[in-house]
């Protein structure tokens, strides 16, 4: 797989971004300065490494926030997410029929690229899937959920769409 020229793997990441701050993330590529800005901001990896203890994690953070949504029957990093669905979690409801009942699942996977990355940013992937137990789209109630169970979500997804640019352009931040 080639890389996207700089230019485009920001406008991929921070498209909807003004442009003085697309200039600004540009300028700290072009002086190679993203990897130094990221260490700054979230200089330690998180101890979260298997399945077990990001179930562990997330329920956690469930039972403090939304005790009364529907259980998770599983919890775990998923190494094909960023690959196939382009995406960095997946909150996934599966309805089965059981003879006359109708069972239902909700899964939670967060892309194994969380792994090696900050408390902080995983903490914002898993804020934004327990979000979609609630509030299946990307509206405003889904966003007050956000901030209410992470008050500085915004900062942290554009600190992690920066960690995603360093990914592409020159591997993990903490090598």
């Amino acid at each position: 797989m080639t890389t996207p020229p700089i230019p485009s793997l920001i406008k991929k990441y921070l498209g909807s971004y003004p442009p003085t701050v697309i200039q600004q993330v540009q300028s700290l590529v072009d002086n190679d300065k993203l990897t130094e800005f990221l260490l700054q901001r979230h200089p330690e990896t998180h101890c979260i490494y298997n399945d077990n203890d990001l179930r562990e994690y997330v329920l956690a953070l469930k039972n403090q926030h939304m005790k009364k949504s529907s259980p998770l029957s599983k919890v775990i990093y998923d190494s094909k997410i960023h690959v196939v669905h382009n995406a960095l979690g997946l909150h996934s409801y599966i309805s089965r029929k059981q003879g006359s009942k109708l069972k239902s699942k909700n899964e939670l996977r967060v892309s194994a690229v969380f792994k090696k990355s900050s408390e902080a940013l995983l903490n914002m992937i898993v804020v934004h899937e327990l979000a979609h137990l609630k509030e299946k789209e990307h509206n405003k109630a889904f966003y007050r959920l956000c901030l209410h169970m992470l008050p500085d979500y915004h900062q942290l997804e554009f600190e992690m769409r920066l960690m995603l640019i360093q990914l592409e352009q020159g591997g993990s931040i903490y090598d």
